[in-house]
């Protein structure tokens, strides 16, 4: 009985921990993002200001306008797509945050499937 009410107050405890998310700090700037497709490592950096997104991502830059819902989640919308699948709106949500990066889970507007990373800011 004493091993259940620890367990069951232990519980409560982790439960109250609140995860930090400091967005505000990683609106504009330079990041290095990295997530994983496939088992596969893929790095991209972007600068980012309060409009704009310029992106490079295997010797390849694009410019997106950002559009910020909230403090933690905006949508990206590429200025000069080349093919039907670039016309497509992404939504990134910061999930946590820490001193200088952040977690971050993103995927095409109004799809279900969503993707995590790491976003680290260089400048």
């Amino acid at each position: 009985m004493k091993k259940i009410c620890l367990l069951l107050a232990l519980l409560l405890l982790a439960s109250c921990y609140d995860t930090e998310r400091n967005c505000k700090d990683f609106k504009t700037g330079t990041f290095r993002s990295e997530i994983i497709i496939d088992g596969v490592k893929h790095q991209t950096v972007s600068t980012r200001t309060q409009k704009l997104v310029i992106e490079t991502y295997d010797g390849k830059t694009d410019t997106a306008s950002i559009r910020w819902l909230n403090d933690c989640e905006y949508v990206l919308k590429q200025l000069h797509p080349k093919n039907m699948q670039q016309e497509k709106s992404v939504d990134i949500k910061i999930l946590t945050t820490s001193k200088n990066s952040y977690t971050f889970e993103f995927g095409v507007v109004g799809d279900d499937h969503k993707l995590r990373g790491k976003a680290t800011k260089i400048k």
